[in-house]
């Protein structure tokens, strides 16, 4: 029996992209586990899938001074103990980390076990977690081939990032059915990620009067972030999951954050899209540079957070569409890599060897 184990964990950025590889790999008869956190998020997104969830200890890896770092530390040093106990009782035949902070104590155990592990970084720039665990990686996958990598001396892969199978598929019609949308209007998408974005929902509620003249507005907005707006043309959800492939296809256009995640998502299905990045004040500036990039090469427009108001949205919405025959040759002759391909292959090479 061949096994995988996979880590990765604190978003569901971590969790999502590594559901198509259990898809796929289920298929070929592997054993697989998962490693996460206690907090029960990525046990949620992984239920019904063919993989059993373990959680452990794992401390906040933070680029900042703060006195729970200290606790932290003492979180970390446990996680590591409990995957060193894990990783012998499992016997994997290879280590999948996907990042977050409880992928680094995973992806140390392994290499104490003389477990190899194959990582893969979603973002322009690695994150603190990958960064601390490439001494211990032996492949590391990229989504973007621009990705600096420093001093690691393992193999590189340019694979992209894993985009699920029914999203790939998503009708449009259907989309379209159920979210209402009347015949002939333009659908208008808005999705501030699992978490939802109060700032990007406050602009998109100031600015409804502007946007529904247009649009047929659909709003993600976020687990308890529903609003009592009420046009004809604007519809909210907490959250979607079945239906989000068909909602996705329907969109005309897009507004959303600039995770990897989510903007290789847009990019696979050709959307044009307006981003709009976490701040520098909320994150480490990954969706910053994220968006850059896909603006720099015409596949995005880019609104910063900290120029967001009703106003500027309509506007930011309105220069997109004007650009969009531009744009949307772009994204048409834009060719992305099978993340899911070139990742199984990855795996498999050590699945091989045992």
């Amino acid at each position: 029996m061949k096994r995988v184990l996979f880590a990765g964990g604190g978003t569901a950025g971590h969790v999502v992209p590594v559901l198509p590889l259990i898809r796929t790999l289920a298929r070929e008869g592997v054993q697989m586990n998962f490693v996460g956190s206690r907090s029960g998020l990525e046990a949620e997104l992984l239920a019904g899938q063919p993989v059993t969830y373990h959680a452990i200890t794992a401390g906040k890896l933070r680029r900042y001074f703060s006195w729970e770092n200290f606790v932290d530390a003492f979180r970390v040093l446990g996680g590591i103990c409990q995957a060193y106990r894990l990783v012998g009782r499992l016997r994997p035949d290879v280590v999948f980390s996907k990042g977050g902070f409880v992928s680094f104590p995973v992806a140390f155990a392994a290499w104490l076990r003389r477990v190899p592990v194959v990582a893969h970084e979603s973002d322009l720039t690695p994150g603190l977690a990958n960064r601390l665990a490439m001494p211990f990686v032996r492949t590391l996958c990229l989504s973007f081939p621009a990705t600096p990598t420093g001093r690691f001396k393992g193999r590189v892969c340019h694979t992209g990032s894993p985009v699920r199978a029914e999203l790939l598929q998503g009708d449009a019609q259907r989309g379209r059915t159920f979210v209402g949308a009347p015949r002939g209007a333009r659908i208008l998408l808005v999705t501030g990620g699992s978490l939802g974005a109060d700032a990007l929902n406050a602009a998109v509620r100031g600015a409804l009067d502007d946007l529904t003249a247009e649009y047929h507005v659909v709003h993600v907005c976020g687990a308890g972030k529903l609003s009592e707006d009420d046009h004809s043309r604007y519809v909210q959800y907490e959250y979607l999951d079945a239906t989000w492939g068909d909602v996705l296809a329907a969109a005309d256009l897009v507004i959303s954050r600039a995770g990897a995640n989510t903007l290789f998502e847009l990019l696979a299905l050709r959307k044009p899209n307006l981003l709009v990045p976490l701040s520098l004040a909320a994150s480490r500036g990954d969706q910053v540079e994220n968006a850059t990039y896909a603006a720099s090469r015409g596949y995005s427009h880019v609104l910063e957070e900290g120029a967001l108001t009703p106003a500027v949205l309509v506007d930011a919405v309105r220069a997109l569409a004007a650009d969009l025959p531009a744009v949307t040759g772009r994204l048409e002759g834009l060719t992305t890599p099978d993340a899911v391909a070139l990742i199984c292959d990855e795996l498999r090479q050590f699945l091989a060897t045992t």
